[in-house]
C-alpha cells in the first residue's frame, strides 16, 4: 500500500480540507487594520481574543485567537470609540443641530456626521473607521430596480416602501443641509448628496448597535437609541449562535459574551436577531443559508387560488381572517406549512354547513375530515405553485447573470435568496407529501375512538402508532 493512502490519511486530508475551507485569512496585517487598532489603543481599547480576517462565504469578519468559553467577554469597547448623538452634538455639528428648527431626528445628525467625517478625509478623527466601512451596500435600497423586480412580492413591496423612505428622507434633509454651509468651502449639495446620504444611511441601519441614550430637547421624539461601534461591528451574523450585548453603564462599555464555546481560529459571530431571509436582505443586504427561521410568504391573493370560486361566503371568511390577524404571516418552513396557515386555510375550506364552527378552526379544533383533508390538499397546491414558481425565477436570473454582466454581484444574491426558498418548499412538499397517505389511517383510528371516551381515544391513537411506527400521524384535538 502506498504511504499516505490508508483511511487514517483520508480521515486526516478530510479534517484538513474542512479546516481550510472554514478557516479565515488573517488580515489583520493590512494598513487599514494596522491603522485602526493603533487608533483604537489611543481610544483605550486593545483586543486580545480576536483578529480580522477573510472567510470563504461570510467575507471580512473576526477570528478568534485563542479558544473562547461559554460566557466569556470576547469584546469590551469603550464609550470614547462609539458615534452616537452625544458624539455629534460635541462636534462642530452641535450649535447647528441646537438651533435648526424642527428639531432633526437622531438618524440625521448620525447620518450628517458620517458624511462630513468622510468628507473631511484626512483630517478627519474617525478616518481610520471610516477606510474600514464598505464603500457600497447591497441593501435593496441600493439595488437596480431591475433586480429588485426580480425579489419574491412582500419584499418587492417592502423595498420599494424602502427606497420611498430613503427618498423621503433625503428631500426633507436637504434645508437643514444648506443650514451647514458655513462649515464647507464647498457647496453643500455635492458634499450631501443623495448617494452620499445613502452611504450614510445605510452605515447606521446595517451596522448600529442598540444603545438608549437620554432625550435630548435637541432633536425629534424618534428613538435615539443608535450607536456605531467600530472594529466590534467586524462581527458577522449567524442565526444559529447566541450572545449577549450591551452598553454597560458602569464600565461605560459596550460589551459582548459568548453563550457558547468557540473553538481557535474559528469565526466569531454574532445573531442580529431571529429574523427569515427577506428580512436580512432588507435590513442587511444578504442571505443567510440554511437559516433556521428562513421561510416562503403566502400572500392573500395566493391563498384563495385554489379554492372554489363559487364560494358564496369566500368574503366574509376572509374578512374574519383580516379581524383575528390571520391574514398575514402566513408561511411555508423547514418543518413545512405553518399552524397560521394550516388554520386560515381551515376556516377557508368550511362547507356551508359548518360556517358556524368558525371561532372553533381558530382555536385550533378539528371540525371534519373532510376539512383537514381538503385544507392539506390545498397547502399542497399552493406549494407546488411556489416551486414552479421559483423554478422559473432561477432560470430567469440565470440567463440574466449571462446578459447583464454588471449586476453579476447583484443577480447573485437574489439566486440565493430564491434558492433557499427553493429548498424550504421542497422540505414543506415532502412533509405534506408524508402526510397524505398517514391521514386516512389517522383519521380511521380517531373515528374508531369518536365513539369512545377521550381516553379510550388516546389508546386507539397509541394502538395505531404501535403496529404502524413508520407512519406519520396528526395529532389532532377537539370534543368526539
Amino acid at each position: 500500500m502506498k504511504k499516505g493512502g490508508g483511511r487514517t490519511s483520508r480521515i486526516r486530508r478530510r479534517k484538513l480540507f474542512r479546516c481550510s475551507v472554514s478557516r479565515g485569512v488573517n488580515e489583520s496585517y493590512k494598513p487599514e487594520f494596522i491603522e485602526l487598532k493603533k487608533w483604537l489603543k489611543d481610544r483605550k481599547f486593545e483586543d486580545t481574543n480576536l483578529i480580522p480576517a477573510c472567510f470563504p462565504g461570510t467575507g471580512r469578519g473576526l477570528m478568534s485567537k485563542t479558544s473562547l468559553r461559554e460566557g466569556q467577554m470576547i469584546i469590551s469597547l469603550p464609550e470614547s470609540c462609539l458615534i452616537t448623538t452625544d458624539t455629534v452634538i460635541r462636534s462642530y455639528l452641535g450649535t447647528y443641530i441646537a438651533k435648526w428648527q424642527p428639531p432633526p431626528s437622531p438618524l440625521l445628525a448620525l447620518c450628517t456626521f458620517l458624511v462630513s467625517e468622510k468628507h473631511a478625509g484626512d483630517q478627519s478623527l474617525w478616518k481610520p473607521y471610516l477606510e474600514i466601512l464598505p464603500q457600497a451596500y447591497t441593501c435593496p435600497v441600493c439595488l437596480e430596480p431591475e433586480v429588485v423586480n426580480l425579489f419574491p412580492k412582500p419584499l418587492k413591496a417592502k423595498a420599494e416602501e424602502q427606497r420611498a423612505r430613503v427618498q423621503e428622507f433625503f428631500s426633507s434633509s436637504r434645508d437643514f443641509f444648506s443650514s451647514l454651509q458655513p462649515l464647507f468651502s464647498e457647496a453643500v449639495e455635492s458634499i450631501f448628496s443623495y448617494r452620499a446620504l445613502l452611504w450614510a444611511w445605510c452605515t447606521v441601519n446595517t451596522r448600529a448597535v442598540y444603545v438608549k441614550h437620554r432625550q435630548r430637547q435637541c432633536f425629534s421624539t424618534e428613538p435615539n437609541t443608535y450607536a456605531l461601534a467600530p472594529y466590534l461591528d467586524l462581527l458577522n451574523h449567524s442565526p444559529e449562535v447566541q450572545v449577549k450585548g450591551a452598553f454597560n453603564e458602569e464600565t461605560r462599555c459596550y460589551e459582548i459574551r459568548t453563550a457558547s464555546n468557540c473553538r481557535k481560529h474559528e469565526e466569531v459571530f454574532i445573531c442580529y436577531g431571529p429574523h427569515d431571509n427577506q428580512r436580512l436582505l432588507l435590513e442587511y443586504g444578504f442571505v443567510s443559508i440554511h437559516n433556521p427561521h428562513a421561510c416562503v410568504y403566502v400572500s392573500e391573493d395566493i391563498l384563495v387560488k385554489y379554492l372554489p370560486t363559487t364560494d358564496k361566503q369566500m368574503n366574509k371568511k376572509i374578512s374574519i381572517l383580516k379581524d383575528h390577524d390571520f391574514i398575514e404571516n402566513l408561511t411555508f418552513g423547514w418543518d413545512g406549512p405553518s399552524w397560521r396557515l394550516l388554520t386560515a386555510l381551515k376556516l377557508l375550506c368550511l362547507e356551508a354547513e359548518e360556517f358556524t364552527c368558525w371561532k372553533k378552526v381558530l382555536l385550533g379544533e378539528v371540525i371534519s375530515d373532510t376539512n383537514e383533508k381538503t385544507s392539506l390538499v390545498i397547502a399542497q397546491k399552493i406549494c407546488q405553485y411556489f416551486i414552479e414558481e421559483t423554478n422559473a425565477m432561477l432560470r430567469k436570473i440565470s440567463h440574466m447573470k449571462d446578459e447583464e454582466v454588471t449586476l453579476l454581484n447583484q443577480l447573485t444574491l437574489v439566486e440565493t435568496l430564491w434558492t433557499e426558498e427553493l429548498k424550504i418548499l421542497q422540505a414543506s412538499a415532502e412533509i405534506l407529501n408524508s402526510l397524505q397517505t398517514p391521514f386516512s389511517k389517522t383519521i380511521a383510528v380517531l373515528e374508531a375512538g369518536s365513539l369512545q371516551s377521550r381516553c379510550q381515544q388516546s389508546w386507539f391513537l397509541l394502538d395505531a402508532v404501535r403496529k404502524n411506527p413508520s407512519h406519520t400521524f396528526l395529532l389532532v384535538s377537539g370534543s368526539p
